[in-house]
This record gives structure tokens, C-alpha cells and sequence, in this order.
């Protein structure tokens, strides 16, 4: 096995890429995008395993942000199933058409839900939960995947958290 030394941190020790460089910063929502995205760039270059692509995209959104929850959904057989997130235990499968997942799976677009209580057919995976956005993984006209992000506030997101959730998730490789 091939170890990538970025840094000496004593003798022996060595930090590889990335780990635990992740800058948080403060201002805007759109100004910790604009930090964050390259930051998830640099994580995603050069690595082509999805599964740790995806948890490190849901960590960073995580360490960054501090919502409740961040996590994926990956279409297999007709079902959403859990993929890395961050954040309490949750849902394990869920069908197309149901709940905040599933309808932006069905309707391939992304779904911003101020008041969950107020969403028909919420699935309740944290009682926590307040607000929500899905933000559809579509690959040539065909949705993969979703990335779902759960607030404990209420109305916590909005069209800027779309705009940038929908760039992040077209950086992940497929």
C-alpha cells in the first residue's frame, strides 16, 4: 500500500491529503460556499471510489454547516438506500414518489421544504427535523441518487443553498 506524505507532523508521522484541513469559515451562506466548493474539489480530484466521495462531500457539508443531518440516497432496484451521511441514524430504504427524497427522485428536481410537518408524506427518520432540501444526482437524464440535508430550524434553506448544493453534487464523479 502507497501513502501519499503531504506533511510531517513529527517524526514518523505523516497528515495525508486533506485530513483534517478542511477550512470553516464564517459570513455569508454564499460566502462558505465559495470556500467550501473548492475545498470538496480537492477532496474528490484524483479519488474514484463513490462511496468515499460521498462521505467526504457529506462530512465537509456536515463540519461546515452544522446541520442536523447530510447525507445520500442511491437508487438500487427501484428503491432509494442510505449511502454515507452524517448525522443520527436514519432511513433505510426509501421508495420513489415518497416522502422529500423520494419525490425529488421522482420529479428529478430539487425539493426545498421550510416546514417538514407541512411536506405530504413526510417521512419523520429524526423527530428532530424542521426543514429539508433534496438536491437530485442526475447523470445523463437519468436520476442516481440524492443528497438530502435536514435542519433542526425551521425555513433554514433556500435558493442559495440550491444553487450550491446542485454544483456540489455535479463535482462528484459517477
Amino acid at each position: 500500500m502507497e501513502f501519499v506524505q503531504t506533511r510531517e507532523l513529527k517524526p514518523g508521522l505523516y497528515l495525508c491529503p486533506m485530513a483534517e484541513d478542511l477550512t470553516i469559515v464564517s459570513g455569508s451562506k454564499a460566502d462558505q460556499y465559495q470556500s467550501l466548493i473548492p475545498q470538496i474539489k480537492g477532496l474528490l480530484e484524483g479519488e474514484n471510489d463513490l462511496v468515499a466521495n460521498l462521505a467526504n462531500v457529506a462530512a465537509a457539508l456536515k463540519e461546515q454547516f452544522d446541520w442536523l443531518w447530510v447525507g445520500f440516497y442511491l437508487v438500487k432496484e427501484n428503491e432509494l438506500v442510505l449511502g454515507p451521511f452524517q448525522g443520527p441514524v436514519a432511513c433505510t430504504r426509501i421508495r420513489k414518489g415518497r416522502g422529500v427524497c423520494g419525490s425529488s427522485w421522482a420529479e428529478a428536481r430539487t425539493l426545498v421544504v421550510p416546514d417538514v410537518e407541512q411536506f405530504p408524506g413526510h417521512i419523520a427518520c429524526s423527530s428532530s427535523s424542521r426543514s429539508e432540501i433534496v438536491v437530485p444526482i442526475i447523470r445523463n437524464g437519468q436520476v442516481l441518487g440524492v443528497l438530502d440535508v435536514d435542519s433542526a430550524e425551521l425555513d433554514q434553506y433556500d435558493a442559495i443553498d440550491q444553487e450550491y448544493l446542485e454544483k456540489i453534487v455535479a463535482l462528484i464523479p459517477w
